[in-house]
């Protein structure tokens, strides 16, 4: 006799038919929140065995949470970023926590460069001024256009997308170097201060955290050389978002390319909006084609995995990685 199927809750967005195409070929009881909202959420956790997070944050899975989910096994983030779990609620419950580290490594990376091109080269400015109307040549040249090939590059981060991003630069001509918690074998290591002051573009992809968040203050953001670049695919509250305008509107930062913000959406009357020396976009610098395969792919092995008493991959707290039913 085969035992009960397990209870499959799918919090991340993504619709009733991509989630059957995800999730339905799985032998699981596989059910949705009734609404987008607290108690939505609460309600659907309390039958839930195994959960495929809301990558969008809305639906945290915070202390309250996981004591609303007495049968809770094993959670899934589709995506990197945990900051929105609480891992000790979690651990202490014995449910492991797994992202899909490294699935969209290359795709952040990617945009990492063509954001610092960008900026090098005041591409969106210029597409701007003559959607407008304009014709700037002269202002364009004025405003010194740099190669990029000829800038010093920092990167806070040295995981698989820091890593990844140190590549795509080094390929084009720039001199690297990084800050990471852990030092690497390989590479130019400085300490963060001095990593600041020597980058003419700085990349953060740092996780947030307790330790990281503020890091990037309106006081170490001064330590870049003037007119330097700044480019987070990271998460916004690293580097605040008034310490970058901040800077930006002195002028002490030439640019700054954005895919994450301390609130998202971004306020529609936020002055980033309307800044001509930022470029923004909407957390999507990992959403190429190939990347969400790569992490629908990783979900659906993990949720496998935990069904199959297998032990699932890239756990972020401290639970067993082998999920017990309960």
């Amino acid at each position: 006799m085969s035992s009960k199927p397990w209870q499959l809750l799918v919090l991340a967005p993504l619709g009733a038919e991509r989630v059957h195409d995800a999730f339905g070929a799985l032998d699981a009881e596989v059910v949705l929140p009734a609404s987008r909202d607290r108690e939505g959420l609460h309600t659907a956790l309390a039958e839930a065995e195994l959960v495929v997070a809301d990558f969008t944050s809305t639906l945290a899975i915070d202390a309250d949470a996981v004591a609303a989910a007495p049968k809770l096994a094993f959670v899934q983030m589709p995506g990197l970023g945990v900051e929105s779990f609480d891992l000790q609620a979690l651990t202490a419950a014995g449910v492991p926590l797994a992202n899909t580290a490294g699935a969209n490594a290359q795709s952040v990376a990617e945009w990492a460069l063509a954001a610092a091109f960008d900026l090098s080269r005041g591409i969106t400015w210029a597409d701007r001024q003559v959607r407008s109307g304009a014709w700037p040549q002269l202002e364009a040249a004025a405003r010194g256009a740099n190669m990029l090939s000829e800038r010093r590059v920092g990167i806070l981060g040295m995981g698989a997308i820091g890593t990844e991003a140190a590549r795509l630069f080094e390929a084009v001509g720039c001199s690297v170097s990084y800050w990471s918690r852990r030092r690497r074998t390989t590479g130019v290591y400085k300490e963060i201060d001095e990593l600041l002051a020597t980058s003419d573009v700085l990349v953060v992809c740092l996780p947030l955290t307790p330790e990281t968040r503020g890091m990037l203050h309106a006081q170490r953001l001064a330590l870049l050389p003037q007119g330097a670049l700044l480019v987070n695919v990271a998460r916004g509250g690293i580097a605040p978002d008034e310490a970058i305008l901040e800077a930006v509107e002195s002028g002490s930062l030439a640019g700054a390319a954005l895919d994450v913000f301390e609130q998202e959406p971004l306020p529609a009357d936020h002055p980033l909006r309307r800044h001509e020396a930022v470029v923004l976009s909407p957390h999507t610098a990992g959403a190429t084609r190939r990347a969400q395969r790569n992490m629908l792919t990783a979900v659906v092995d993990n949720i496998k995995a935990a069904m199959e008493g297998r032990p699932v991959a890239n756990v972020v707290n401290d639970a067993d990685a082998l999920v017990r039913r309960r």
